[in-house]
């Protein structure tokens, strides 16, 4: 299959290649385009054949439920039931934006698009050529990031066309995303409401809006026992080629041992990189040393995070080591993915 690559500016928006991706996605095909989270594979969320191929093109298990994007409030009824006042709450206050609630389904939606369940996971994105391409399509576009399933998500078109190139129809180029990591995803069909997967959106963010939100126990924990109700609950995700130790505990020791680890490895013949911030990035004495963010502003750290991760694999390092980060506001996003990309791999120091 030949893969077409469109440069879209989000500022000024082709309306002719918005145009033809829509009519790609309604006769049953694949795009992948910008989010503000990261790029999105997507497909006819109402048209189970059409989910089917993202599952093919992904290598994603099929019990990982997709999420749905619209880009119009009113269209929430047309596939979600029973929905509750929160959910319109958090709307208000976060759509469009980053933020995915879990509803139960209407019939509209097949099971093939939530991974067999009766629930599904819908959001409305706020970048304006995912807005665009929604309408364009139909309305209803089902999309998970658009990388080889397990891979570090998509921040750059160049990531979409390093995993995907020629087993999708169309990749529409729309630079580097804001955020970069996925959305916030929150239950709203259990009481409390629950936190499935932490994001921009934190819980004390939606706690201000609706009330009491209680948070998933696995989400900092190992989980490949139960079925998945949200993407990214099961399986390992995210993850370099390479191995990926994280190193926690009190910053001066954190550095000491990652230096003793790298020297260990060097010496072993293993080609070694290491995550660091703009504050420690210069006290590593061996190795390929990147500098992920600063921790005085974590959103950096959350943005360059999966750009950093495929850099190491251009790179062909052996192991990476990775500073551990506080896991208040986004940095529990962020210690999230890495925990999964690393397959909880953790060293306490």
């Amino acid at each position: 299959m030949k893969t077409i690559i469109k440069k879209v500016d989000q500022t000024f928006i082709d309306e002719n290649i918005i145009k033809e991706a829509g009519d790609i996605i309604k006769a049953g095909g694949l795009v992948a385009f910008p989010t503000e989270t990261v790029y999105g594979l997507g497909a006819d969320a109402l048209n189970t054949k059409a989910a089917k191929k993202i599952y093919e093109a992904k290598g994603r298990p099929s019990d990982n439920p997709l999420i749905v994007h619209i880009a119009k409030l009113e269209d929430l009824e047309t596939i979600a039931k029973d929905i509750p006042k929160t959910a319109y709450l958090l709307a208000e206050k976060f759509w469009p934006g980053p933020l995915t609630m879990i509803l139960n389904k209407t019939n509209n939606v097949p099971l093939g698009t939530t991974g067999g369940l009766e629930t599904v996971a819908i959001r409305m994105p706020s970048n304006k050529i995912a807005t665009q391409l929604i309408n364009a399509s139909g309305g209803f576009i089902a999309a998970p990031s658009a990388n080889t399933s397990g891979r570090p998500s998509p921040t750059l078109a160049a990531h979409v066309e390093e995993d995907l190139k020629g087993t999708i129809d169309m990749i529409i180029d729309g630079g580097m995303v804001d955020i970069g990591v996925e959305s916030s995803i929150i239950d709203l069909t259990v009481t409390p409401p629950m936190v499935l997967r932490p994001g921009a959106i934190t819980k004390t963010m939606m706690e201000a809006v609706i009330g009491e939100v209680s948070e998933d126990v696995t989400l900092m924990k190992d989980d490949d026992k139960h079925r998945p109700k949200a993407p990214g609950m099961k399986y390992r995700h995210y993850a370099p080629k390479a191995e990926l130790i994280l190193v926690e505990g009190e910053m001066e020791t954190v550095i000491k041992n990652i230096n003793v680890l790298s020297k260990e490895a060097v010496k072993e013949g293993k080609k070694v990189g290491i995550i660091a911030t703009g504050e420690s990035r210069d006290r590593y004495e061996v190795g390929e040393v990147k500098s992920i963010g600063t921790r005085a502003k974590e959103e950096t750290i959350a943005h360059h995070l999966y750009q950093i991760l495929r850099e190491f694999d251009d790179d062909k390092v052996d192991i990476i080591y990775s500073e551990a980060f506080e896991t208040k506001g986004i940095g529990k996003a962020i210690m999230n993915r890495l925990l999964k990309a690393a397959g909880h791999h953790i060293l306490k120091v």
